[in-house]
């Protein structure tokens, strides 16, 4: 019997897998294995459904799960991006974030000019040392031409400046030259200190001589200006006549004569009265001199520029 047994087994065994094969080799029908499959997952659902823990759809992590849309929702029905965005605008700027923000701004815009100055600068900083000893050289020689322009232009208002000192000097000089000598020659009116000499001849006694001798006294007296009546005396002048017709250069003048001359007061009415002079020699004539001193008199008889003939200035 045990002989019998174990190929009894073995046929069996045999026999289940010819089994097999066959069973796998037989073709399924499509229709039937989609609603078996649907069965199953509807069945997962309803036992899911009727778990205690179906309401709370976590992971093992403890993750909400992806797939549901109230997914990462708070109270408030809003997702973190809503939340992220909803804090970032509108904005909410402080005094203090005022502040910093235009520091900053100034900060910036100071290295901002910063660097542009020393971009600038960075030409000469990348030229090669043949170039910035040409450089060197050349603004070298230009320092020189400038100081030489500023020498010569220096000198150049120092001679200006001279010579329009000497020429207004010169000029200052040839004018008062220039009035002297008409005062001198009677061509230009003249004023000053002197005196007044007035000569009454009631008789005719006075001589043209007397007169001339007056003038003498007078100019010998340093007076500078002498007018006669209405005609000025001058170097050249002459007086001729008598007994009451008596000419000046040809200018007949009569009494009473009166004599402005221009000069010292102190020494021309000392001159006329000295013991013998013209006073005392006038009045032997039966003539009255009276001489009155004042700080203003006028001398303005002129007399026509001659030119003269023969003389020429020996001065170049």
């Amino acid at each position: 019997m045990s002989d019998n047994e174990p190929m009894h087994g073995n046929t069996s065994t045999s026999g289940n897998e010819q089994a097999a094969p066959d069973a796998e080799q037989a073709p399924r029908d499509p229709q039937a294995a989609a609603q078996e499959y649907v069965g199953t997952d509807q069945q997962d659902l309803a036992d899911a459904a009727h778990r205690p823990d179906a309401g709370d759809r976590h992971d093992p992590a403890g993750q909400p799960d992806r797939t549901d849309p109230q997914a990462g929702k708070d109270a408030d029905g809003l997702t973190g991006r809503q939340r992220l965005i909803a804090g970032l605008w509108p904005p909410r700027v402080s005094r203090a974030q005022l502040i910093v923000a235009l520091l900053l701004f100034v900060l910036g815009l100071g290295l901002a000019i910063q660097v542009r100055s020393t971009s600038d600068n960075s030409a000469l900083r990348g030229a090669r040392q043949e170039d910035l000893v040409r450089i060197l050289d050349e603004l070298d020689d230009r320092t020189t031409r400038l100081e030489d322009e500023k020498a010569r232009l220096e000198d150049q208002r120092t001679e200006l400046e001279t010579s329009s000192d000497q020429a207004e000097e010169a000029r200052k000089q040839t004018q008062e030259k220039e009035r002297q000598l008409g005062i001198l020659a009677g061509t230009v009116a003249a004023e000053g200190p002197g005196i007044t000499l007035t000569i009454d001849d009631g008789s005719g006694a006075v001589e043209s001589d007397m007169l001339l001798d007056a003038i003498q006294e007078l100019r010998a007296a340093g007076a500078e200006a002498i007018q006669v009546n209405d005609v000025r005396v001058v170097a050249g002048s002459y007086f001729s006549g008598s007994g009451g017709d008596i000419e000046v250069d040809g200018n007949k003048i009569s009494a009473p004569y009166r004599f402005r001359v221009i000069g010292k007061p102190q020494d021309l009415e000392p001159a006329l009265n000295i013991p013998g002079g013209v006073v005392q020699t006038l009045e032997k004539e039966q003539a009255t001199a009276t001489v009155t001193r004042s700080e203003k008199i006028v001398v303005d008889a002129l007399r026509p520029a001659e030119r003269p003939d023969y003389a020429r200035s020996s001065s170049q």
